[in-house]
């Protein structure tokens, strides 16, 4: 299993269209159209594939941003999703972790900051996995400066479909898991990441994303992200 970073308009019609097919394996509501549409505003993607398979992808959009005169960098997610066949390998978190920092030396500016929309509790649990701050969180509340980034990046990103009390992205048109990847195994509900991301984001069944924020910056990592991210500049 190989992991790779590439210009999103360097992507082959024949990526494309895997890219197209494994979301619309997983999710409800995916129109090509739609697709396309997102796809055309990002400028990066990671693949992950075993062979000429296509077994997870993430679209990003990096961007220079300045939020109370502070410059920044800003990594957007958009689609990301993994096949149950990759679940198990690290390929996914280490190509992205480190596709990120490769792209460093282009978008220097300021902090490194991730905003995360996610519908899915195994995006969310990225977060505790690899970076020692990050927010919503089950352990504190959000500090005011977090929280306000939070929002002003979500709202300028999408204006009236982000609702700031709930931190939540409602599309027109959502994508939903299918049931089979939706479903959370019973083990899992005792875990206090699960269980904050259920409470942040009880309509995730139907589409609902829940935005969340992190400094991608070295410091950040936790002894599991530094591991990952061994030997690359950042």
């Amino acid at each position: 299993m190989t992991g790779r970073l590439l210009q999103q308009d360097r992507l082959t019609p024949h990526e494309r269209d895997a890219m197209y097919a494994l979301l619309d394996t997983h999710f409800e509501g995916v129109t090509r159209t739609q697709f396309d549409q997102d796809l055309s505003e990002k400028n990066w993607v990671v693949l992950i594939e075993d062979g000429a398979i296509l077994l997870g992808m993430s679209t990003l959009l990096v961007y220079p941003a300045t939020v109370a005169e502070e410059p920044l960098t800003v990594v957007c997610s958009g689609d990301t999703i993994v096949s149950p066949a990759a679940w198990g390998s690290m390929t996914f978190p280490r190509t992205w972790i480190q596709s990120v920092y490769s792209l460093r030396p282009i978008y220097p500016q300021g902090r490194l900051i991730w905003l995360l929309l996610t519908s899915g509790y195994r995006t969310y649990r990225l977060l505790p996995v690899f970076w020692r701050e990050f927010y919503p969180r089950a352990d504190i509340e959000t500090p005011p400066a977090w929280d306000q980034l939070l929002k002003t990046l979500a709202e300028r990103r999408f204006g009236a479909q982000f609702c700031p009390s709930r931190q939540i992205v409602r599309f027109a048109n959502p994508q939903k898991l299918r049931p089979e990847f939706a479903q959370i195994p019973e083990g899992r509900l005792a875990d206090e990441n699960v269980k904050l991301f259920l409470d942040r984001n009880p309509g995730y069944l139907k589409g609902d994303e829940l935005v969340c924020i992190a400094d991608l910056g070295p410091d950040n990592l936790t002894p599991a992200g530094r591991r990952v991210v061994r030997g690359v500049s950042r």
